[in-house]
């Protein structure tokens, strides 16, 4: 499928919610990963999953009860997130899926274990981010979680969507999940039976590509694709807020811009715009970007 035709009613019901906190929440479970499906190109060493769109869409429905509770009474949620000092939205993310699945009557799932090292001797080999006994298929699973943007750049190759710092790829962080965070067999005395990625976040255009260029098959086109640039569009554009890069407050944050910094801007209009705005010094190359319409 080429860009032009792209014509999709996403699934994003986490708009519906009032309070900052809930609406984000609300996307990290409902949201769908960025791929469909691994990259054909992608060198397997230790094997894992992705989740379905609708395996995601299922698990929202079923905790809509609970995400319509907390929006009336968010303490719970906020007093959770109160633990975490870090500014950083990945952590964040990783902290609103573990608040969800500790809420075991709403999923089949037993959460065993969060952050759990894995050190030999002196040397830590690494980290599982969560354990998880689920009870409908009485398997072990283990599930590595990360929130991402990459800009596509050229060809739109794997190799070619750059994070907003540049040593991160999405190929980097594809290998680092099969070389890396996939290799344990066992933990907590659990042997392993199934591995998942949750890969979630935006990706974003050039506004200098040629939209009859087809996009690769990999691309999860039920997530809403975003552009990016480094010219400053005509249009009425808001930043966002670094916490609203997961879901946009239910009243915009800022006024439209004036004066434009790097970050992602947004655009209330029929249907709601995504732009990643970046200064052309922090890039490889230079180009003149048309303008945003």
């Amino acid at each position: 499928m080429n860009i032009a035709s792209i014509k999709i009613s996403y699934f994003e019901p986490w708009l519906q919610f009032q309070h900052p906190i809930v609406r984000q929440l609300a996307f990290c479970i409902a949201s769908p990963n960025l791929l469909c499906q691994l990259p054909k190109n992608l060198s397997i060493q230790h094997p894992f999953k992705l989740h379905s769109s609708e395996f995601w869409e299922v698990h929202f429905q079923n905790y809509l009860p609970r995400l319509e509770e907390l929006d009336q009474s968010p303490e719970p949620l906020i007093q959770f997130l109160s633990r975490l000092k870090s500014t950083r939205l990945g952590l964040r993310f990783e902290h609103l899926l573990w608040f969800w699945l500790q809420e075991d009557q709403y999923h089949p799932y037993q959460l065993l274990g969060h952050s759990i090292q894995k050190i030999e001797g002196a040397k830590t080999l690494g980290e599982l981010d969560f354990l998880i006994l689920n009870k409908a298929s009485q398997k072990i699973e283990h599930w590595e979680v990360a929130l991402k943007y990459y800009l596509g750049e050229a060809d739109l190759n794997l190799e070619q969507w750059i994070g907003l710092n540049r040593q991160d790829t999405l190929s980097k962080k594809l290998y680092h999940f099969t070389n890396k965070q996939f290799q344990f067999s066992e933990a907590l005395n659990f042997e392993i039976q199934n591995r998942f990625a949750v890969l979630k976040g935006q990706l974003y255009l050039s506004l200098d590509l040629n939209f009859q260029q087809s996009l690769p098959d990999w691309i999860n086109l039920k997530r809403r694709l975003g552009y990016w640039g480094t010219t400053i569009p005509q249009s009425s554009f808001y930043r966002l807020e670094r916490q609203e890069w997961l879901c946009p407050n239910k009243q915009p944050s800022s006024d439209s811009a004036h004066w434009w910094t790097e970050g992602l801007y947004c655009k209330n209009s029929e249907e709601i715009l995504f732009y990643m705005f970046r200064h052309p010094s922090h890039l490889k190359f230079k180009s003149n970007m048309q303008k945003f319409k």
